[in-house]
């Protein structure tokens, strides 16, 4: 037996062992570049080089938005807890306490009330981390809390959109949202408040059937999904090849379904320019 080399080697190797956190790098989607965890952190999350841009949770959303990334949380309303009994490969009451386990929060919304670019704005963000941001009772009950916010302390409502559509596990009753968001809409049309959206990657099903396209601005981020069944659904129905880029942002764009593509370096200085306009605000020095 080698003593140098079956004994000493090893125990030196275990002594300046370092061990790499499991998030230190990002791989991105598009093109599999490997990035470093705290650029892709400081840029935003968004990928230096392929511009792609990553989904962000609703507190991330938020501290981004607002001014010196603080704001006051809306409180939002409660609502009963698996109403339908559901049950699949889970019970949802199990698959409710997973997502709030995951992501700290109680449903797919995060309202919150601060200033943007000096701005009074009410923010609400779909955080697609919690059961693909899908539509159910809280979320549609958030949706109207924060419209009503909106109202009361006369300020722009604006939307971040991103989610899979309606919650299966909620049935009759998560469709039951879609009118009654309108209805919320209607009522900031009717006091001549702004409601902006903003579309992020992904936002499909029964949000796009509803408040997600009802804005008086749609913007989009970058290459962001937005359509009501996913391409592959409709190639599989029509039997007919999409073009390329079908529901991207940037063809939306090219259609006239989305107003604007905007970086998320520019998201905060294009909604606050958008509200001063429609608020009629003091123009802000640079």
């Amino acid at each position: 037996m080698n003593w140098i080399s079956e004994v000493v080697r090893p125990r030196i190797k275990t002594l300046f062992k370092r061990e790499a956190p499991d998030n230190l790098w990002i791989k991105c989607p598009d093109t599999g570049q490997v990035v470093f965890h705290k650029d892709v952190e400081t840029n935003q999350w968004v990928i230096p080089g392929s511009n792609h841009h990553m989904r962000i949770s609703a507190t991330q959303r938020l501290g981004l938005m607002f001014d010196g990334g603080t704001w006051l949380d809306v409180a939002l309303p409660e609502v009963a807890i698996d109403p339908l009994k559901f049950r699949d490969e889970k019970r949802y009451i199990d698959r409710l306490k997973d997502a709030r386990a995951k992501t700290g929060q109680q449903d797919a919304f995060k309202v919150g009330f601060g200033r943007v670019e000096n701005i009074p704005m009410t923010l609400a963000v779909q955080d697609f981390g919690f059961m693909g941001g899908s539509l159910g009772m809280a979320a549609g009950e958030a949706f109207v809390k924060g419209a009503m916010t909106a109202l009361e302390k006369n300020t722009p409502y604006v939307l971040f959109a991103g989610s899979g559509g309606a919650r299966m596990q909620e049935g009759i009753l998560s469709l039951m949202q879609m009118p009654r968001t309108t209805v919320g809409i209607r009522r900031l049309r009717e006091a001549k408040l702004p409601y902006i959206v903003v579309l992020t990657n992904p936002t499909t099903g029964g949000v796009t059937a509803s408040y997600a396209m009802l804005g008086d601005v749609h913007i989009a981020e970058p290459g962001a999904l937005i359509g009501f069944a996913g391409p592959r659904v409709i190639e599989q129905t029509i039997r007919e090849k999409l073009p390329d880029g079908f529901q991207r942002a940037e063809y939306l764009k090219d259609h006239g379904m989305v107003d604007m593509v905007v970086h998320r370096h520019d998201l905060k200085a294009t909604i606050a320019r958008l509200a001063g306009l429609f608020m009629k605000a003091p123009a802000i020095a640079a």
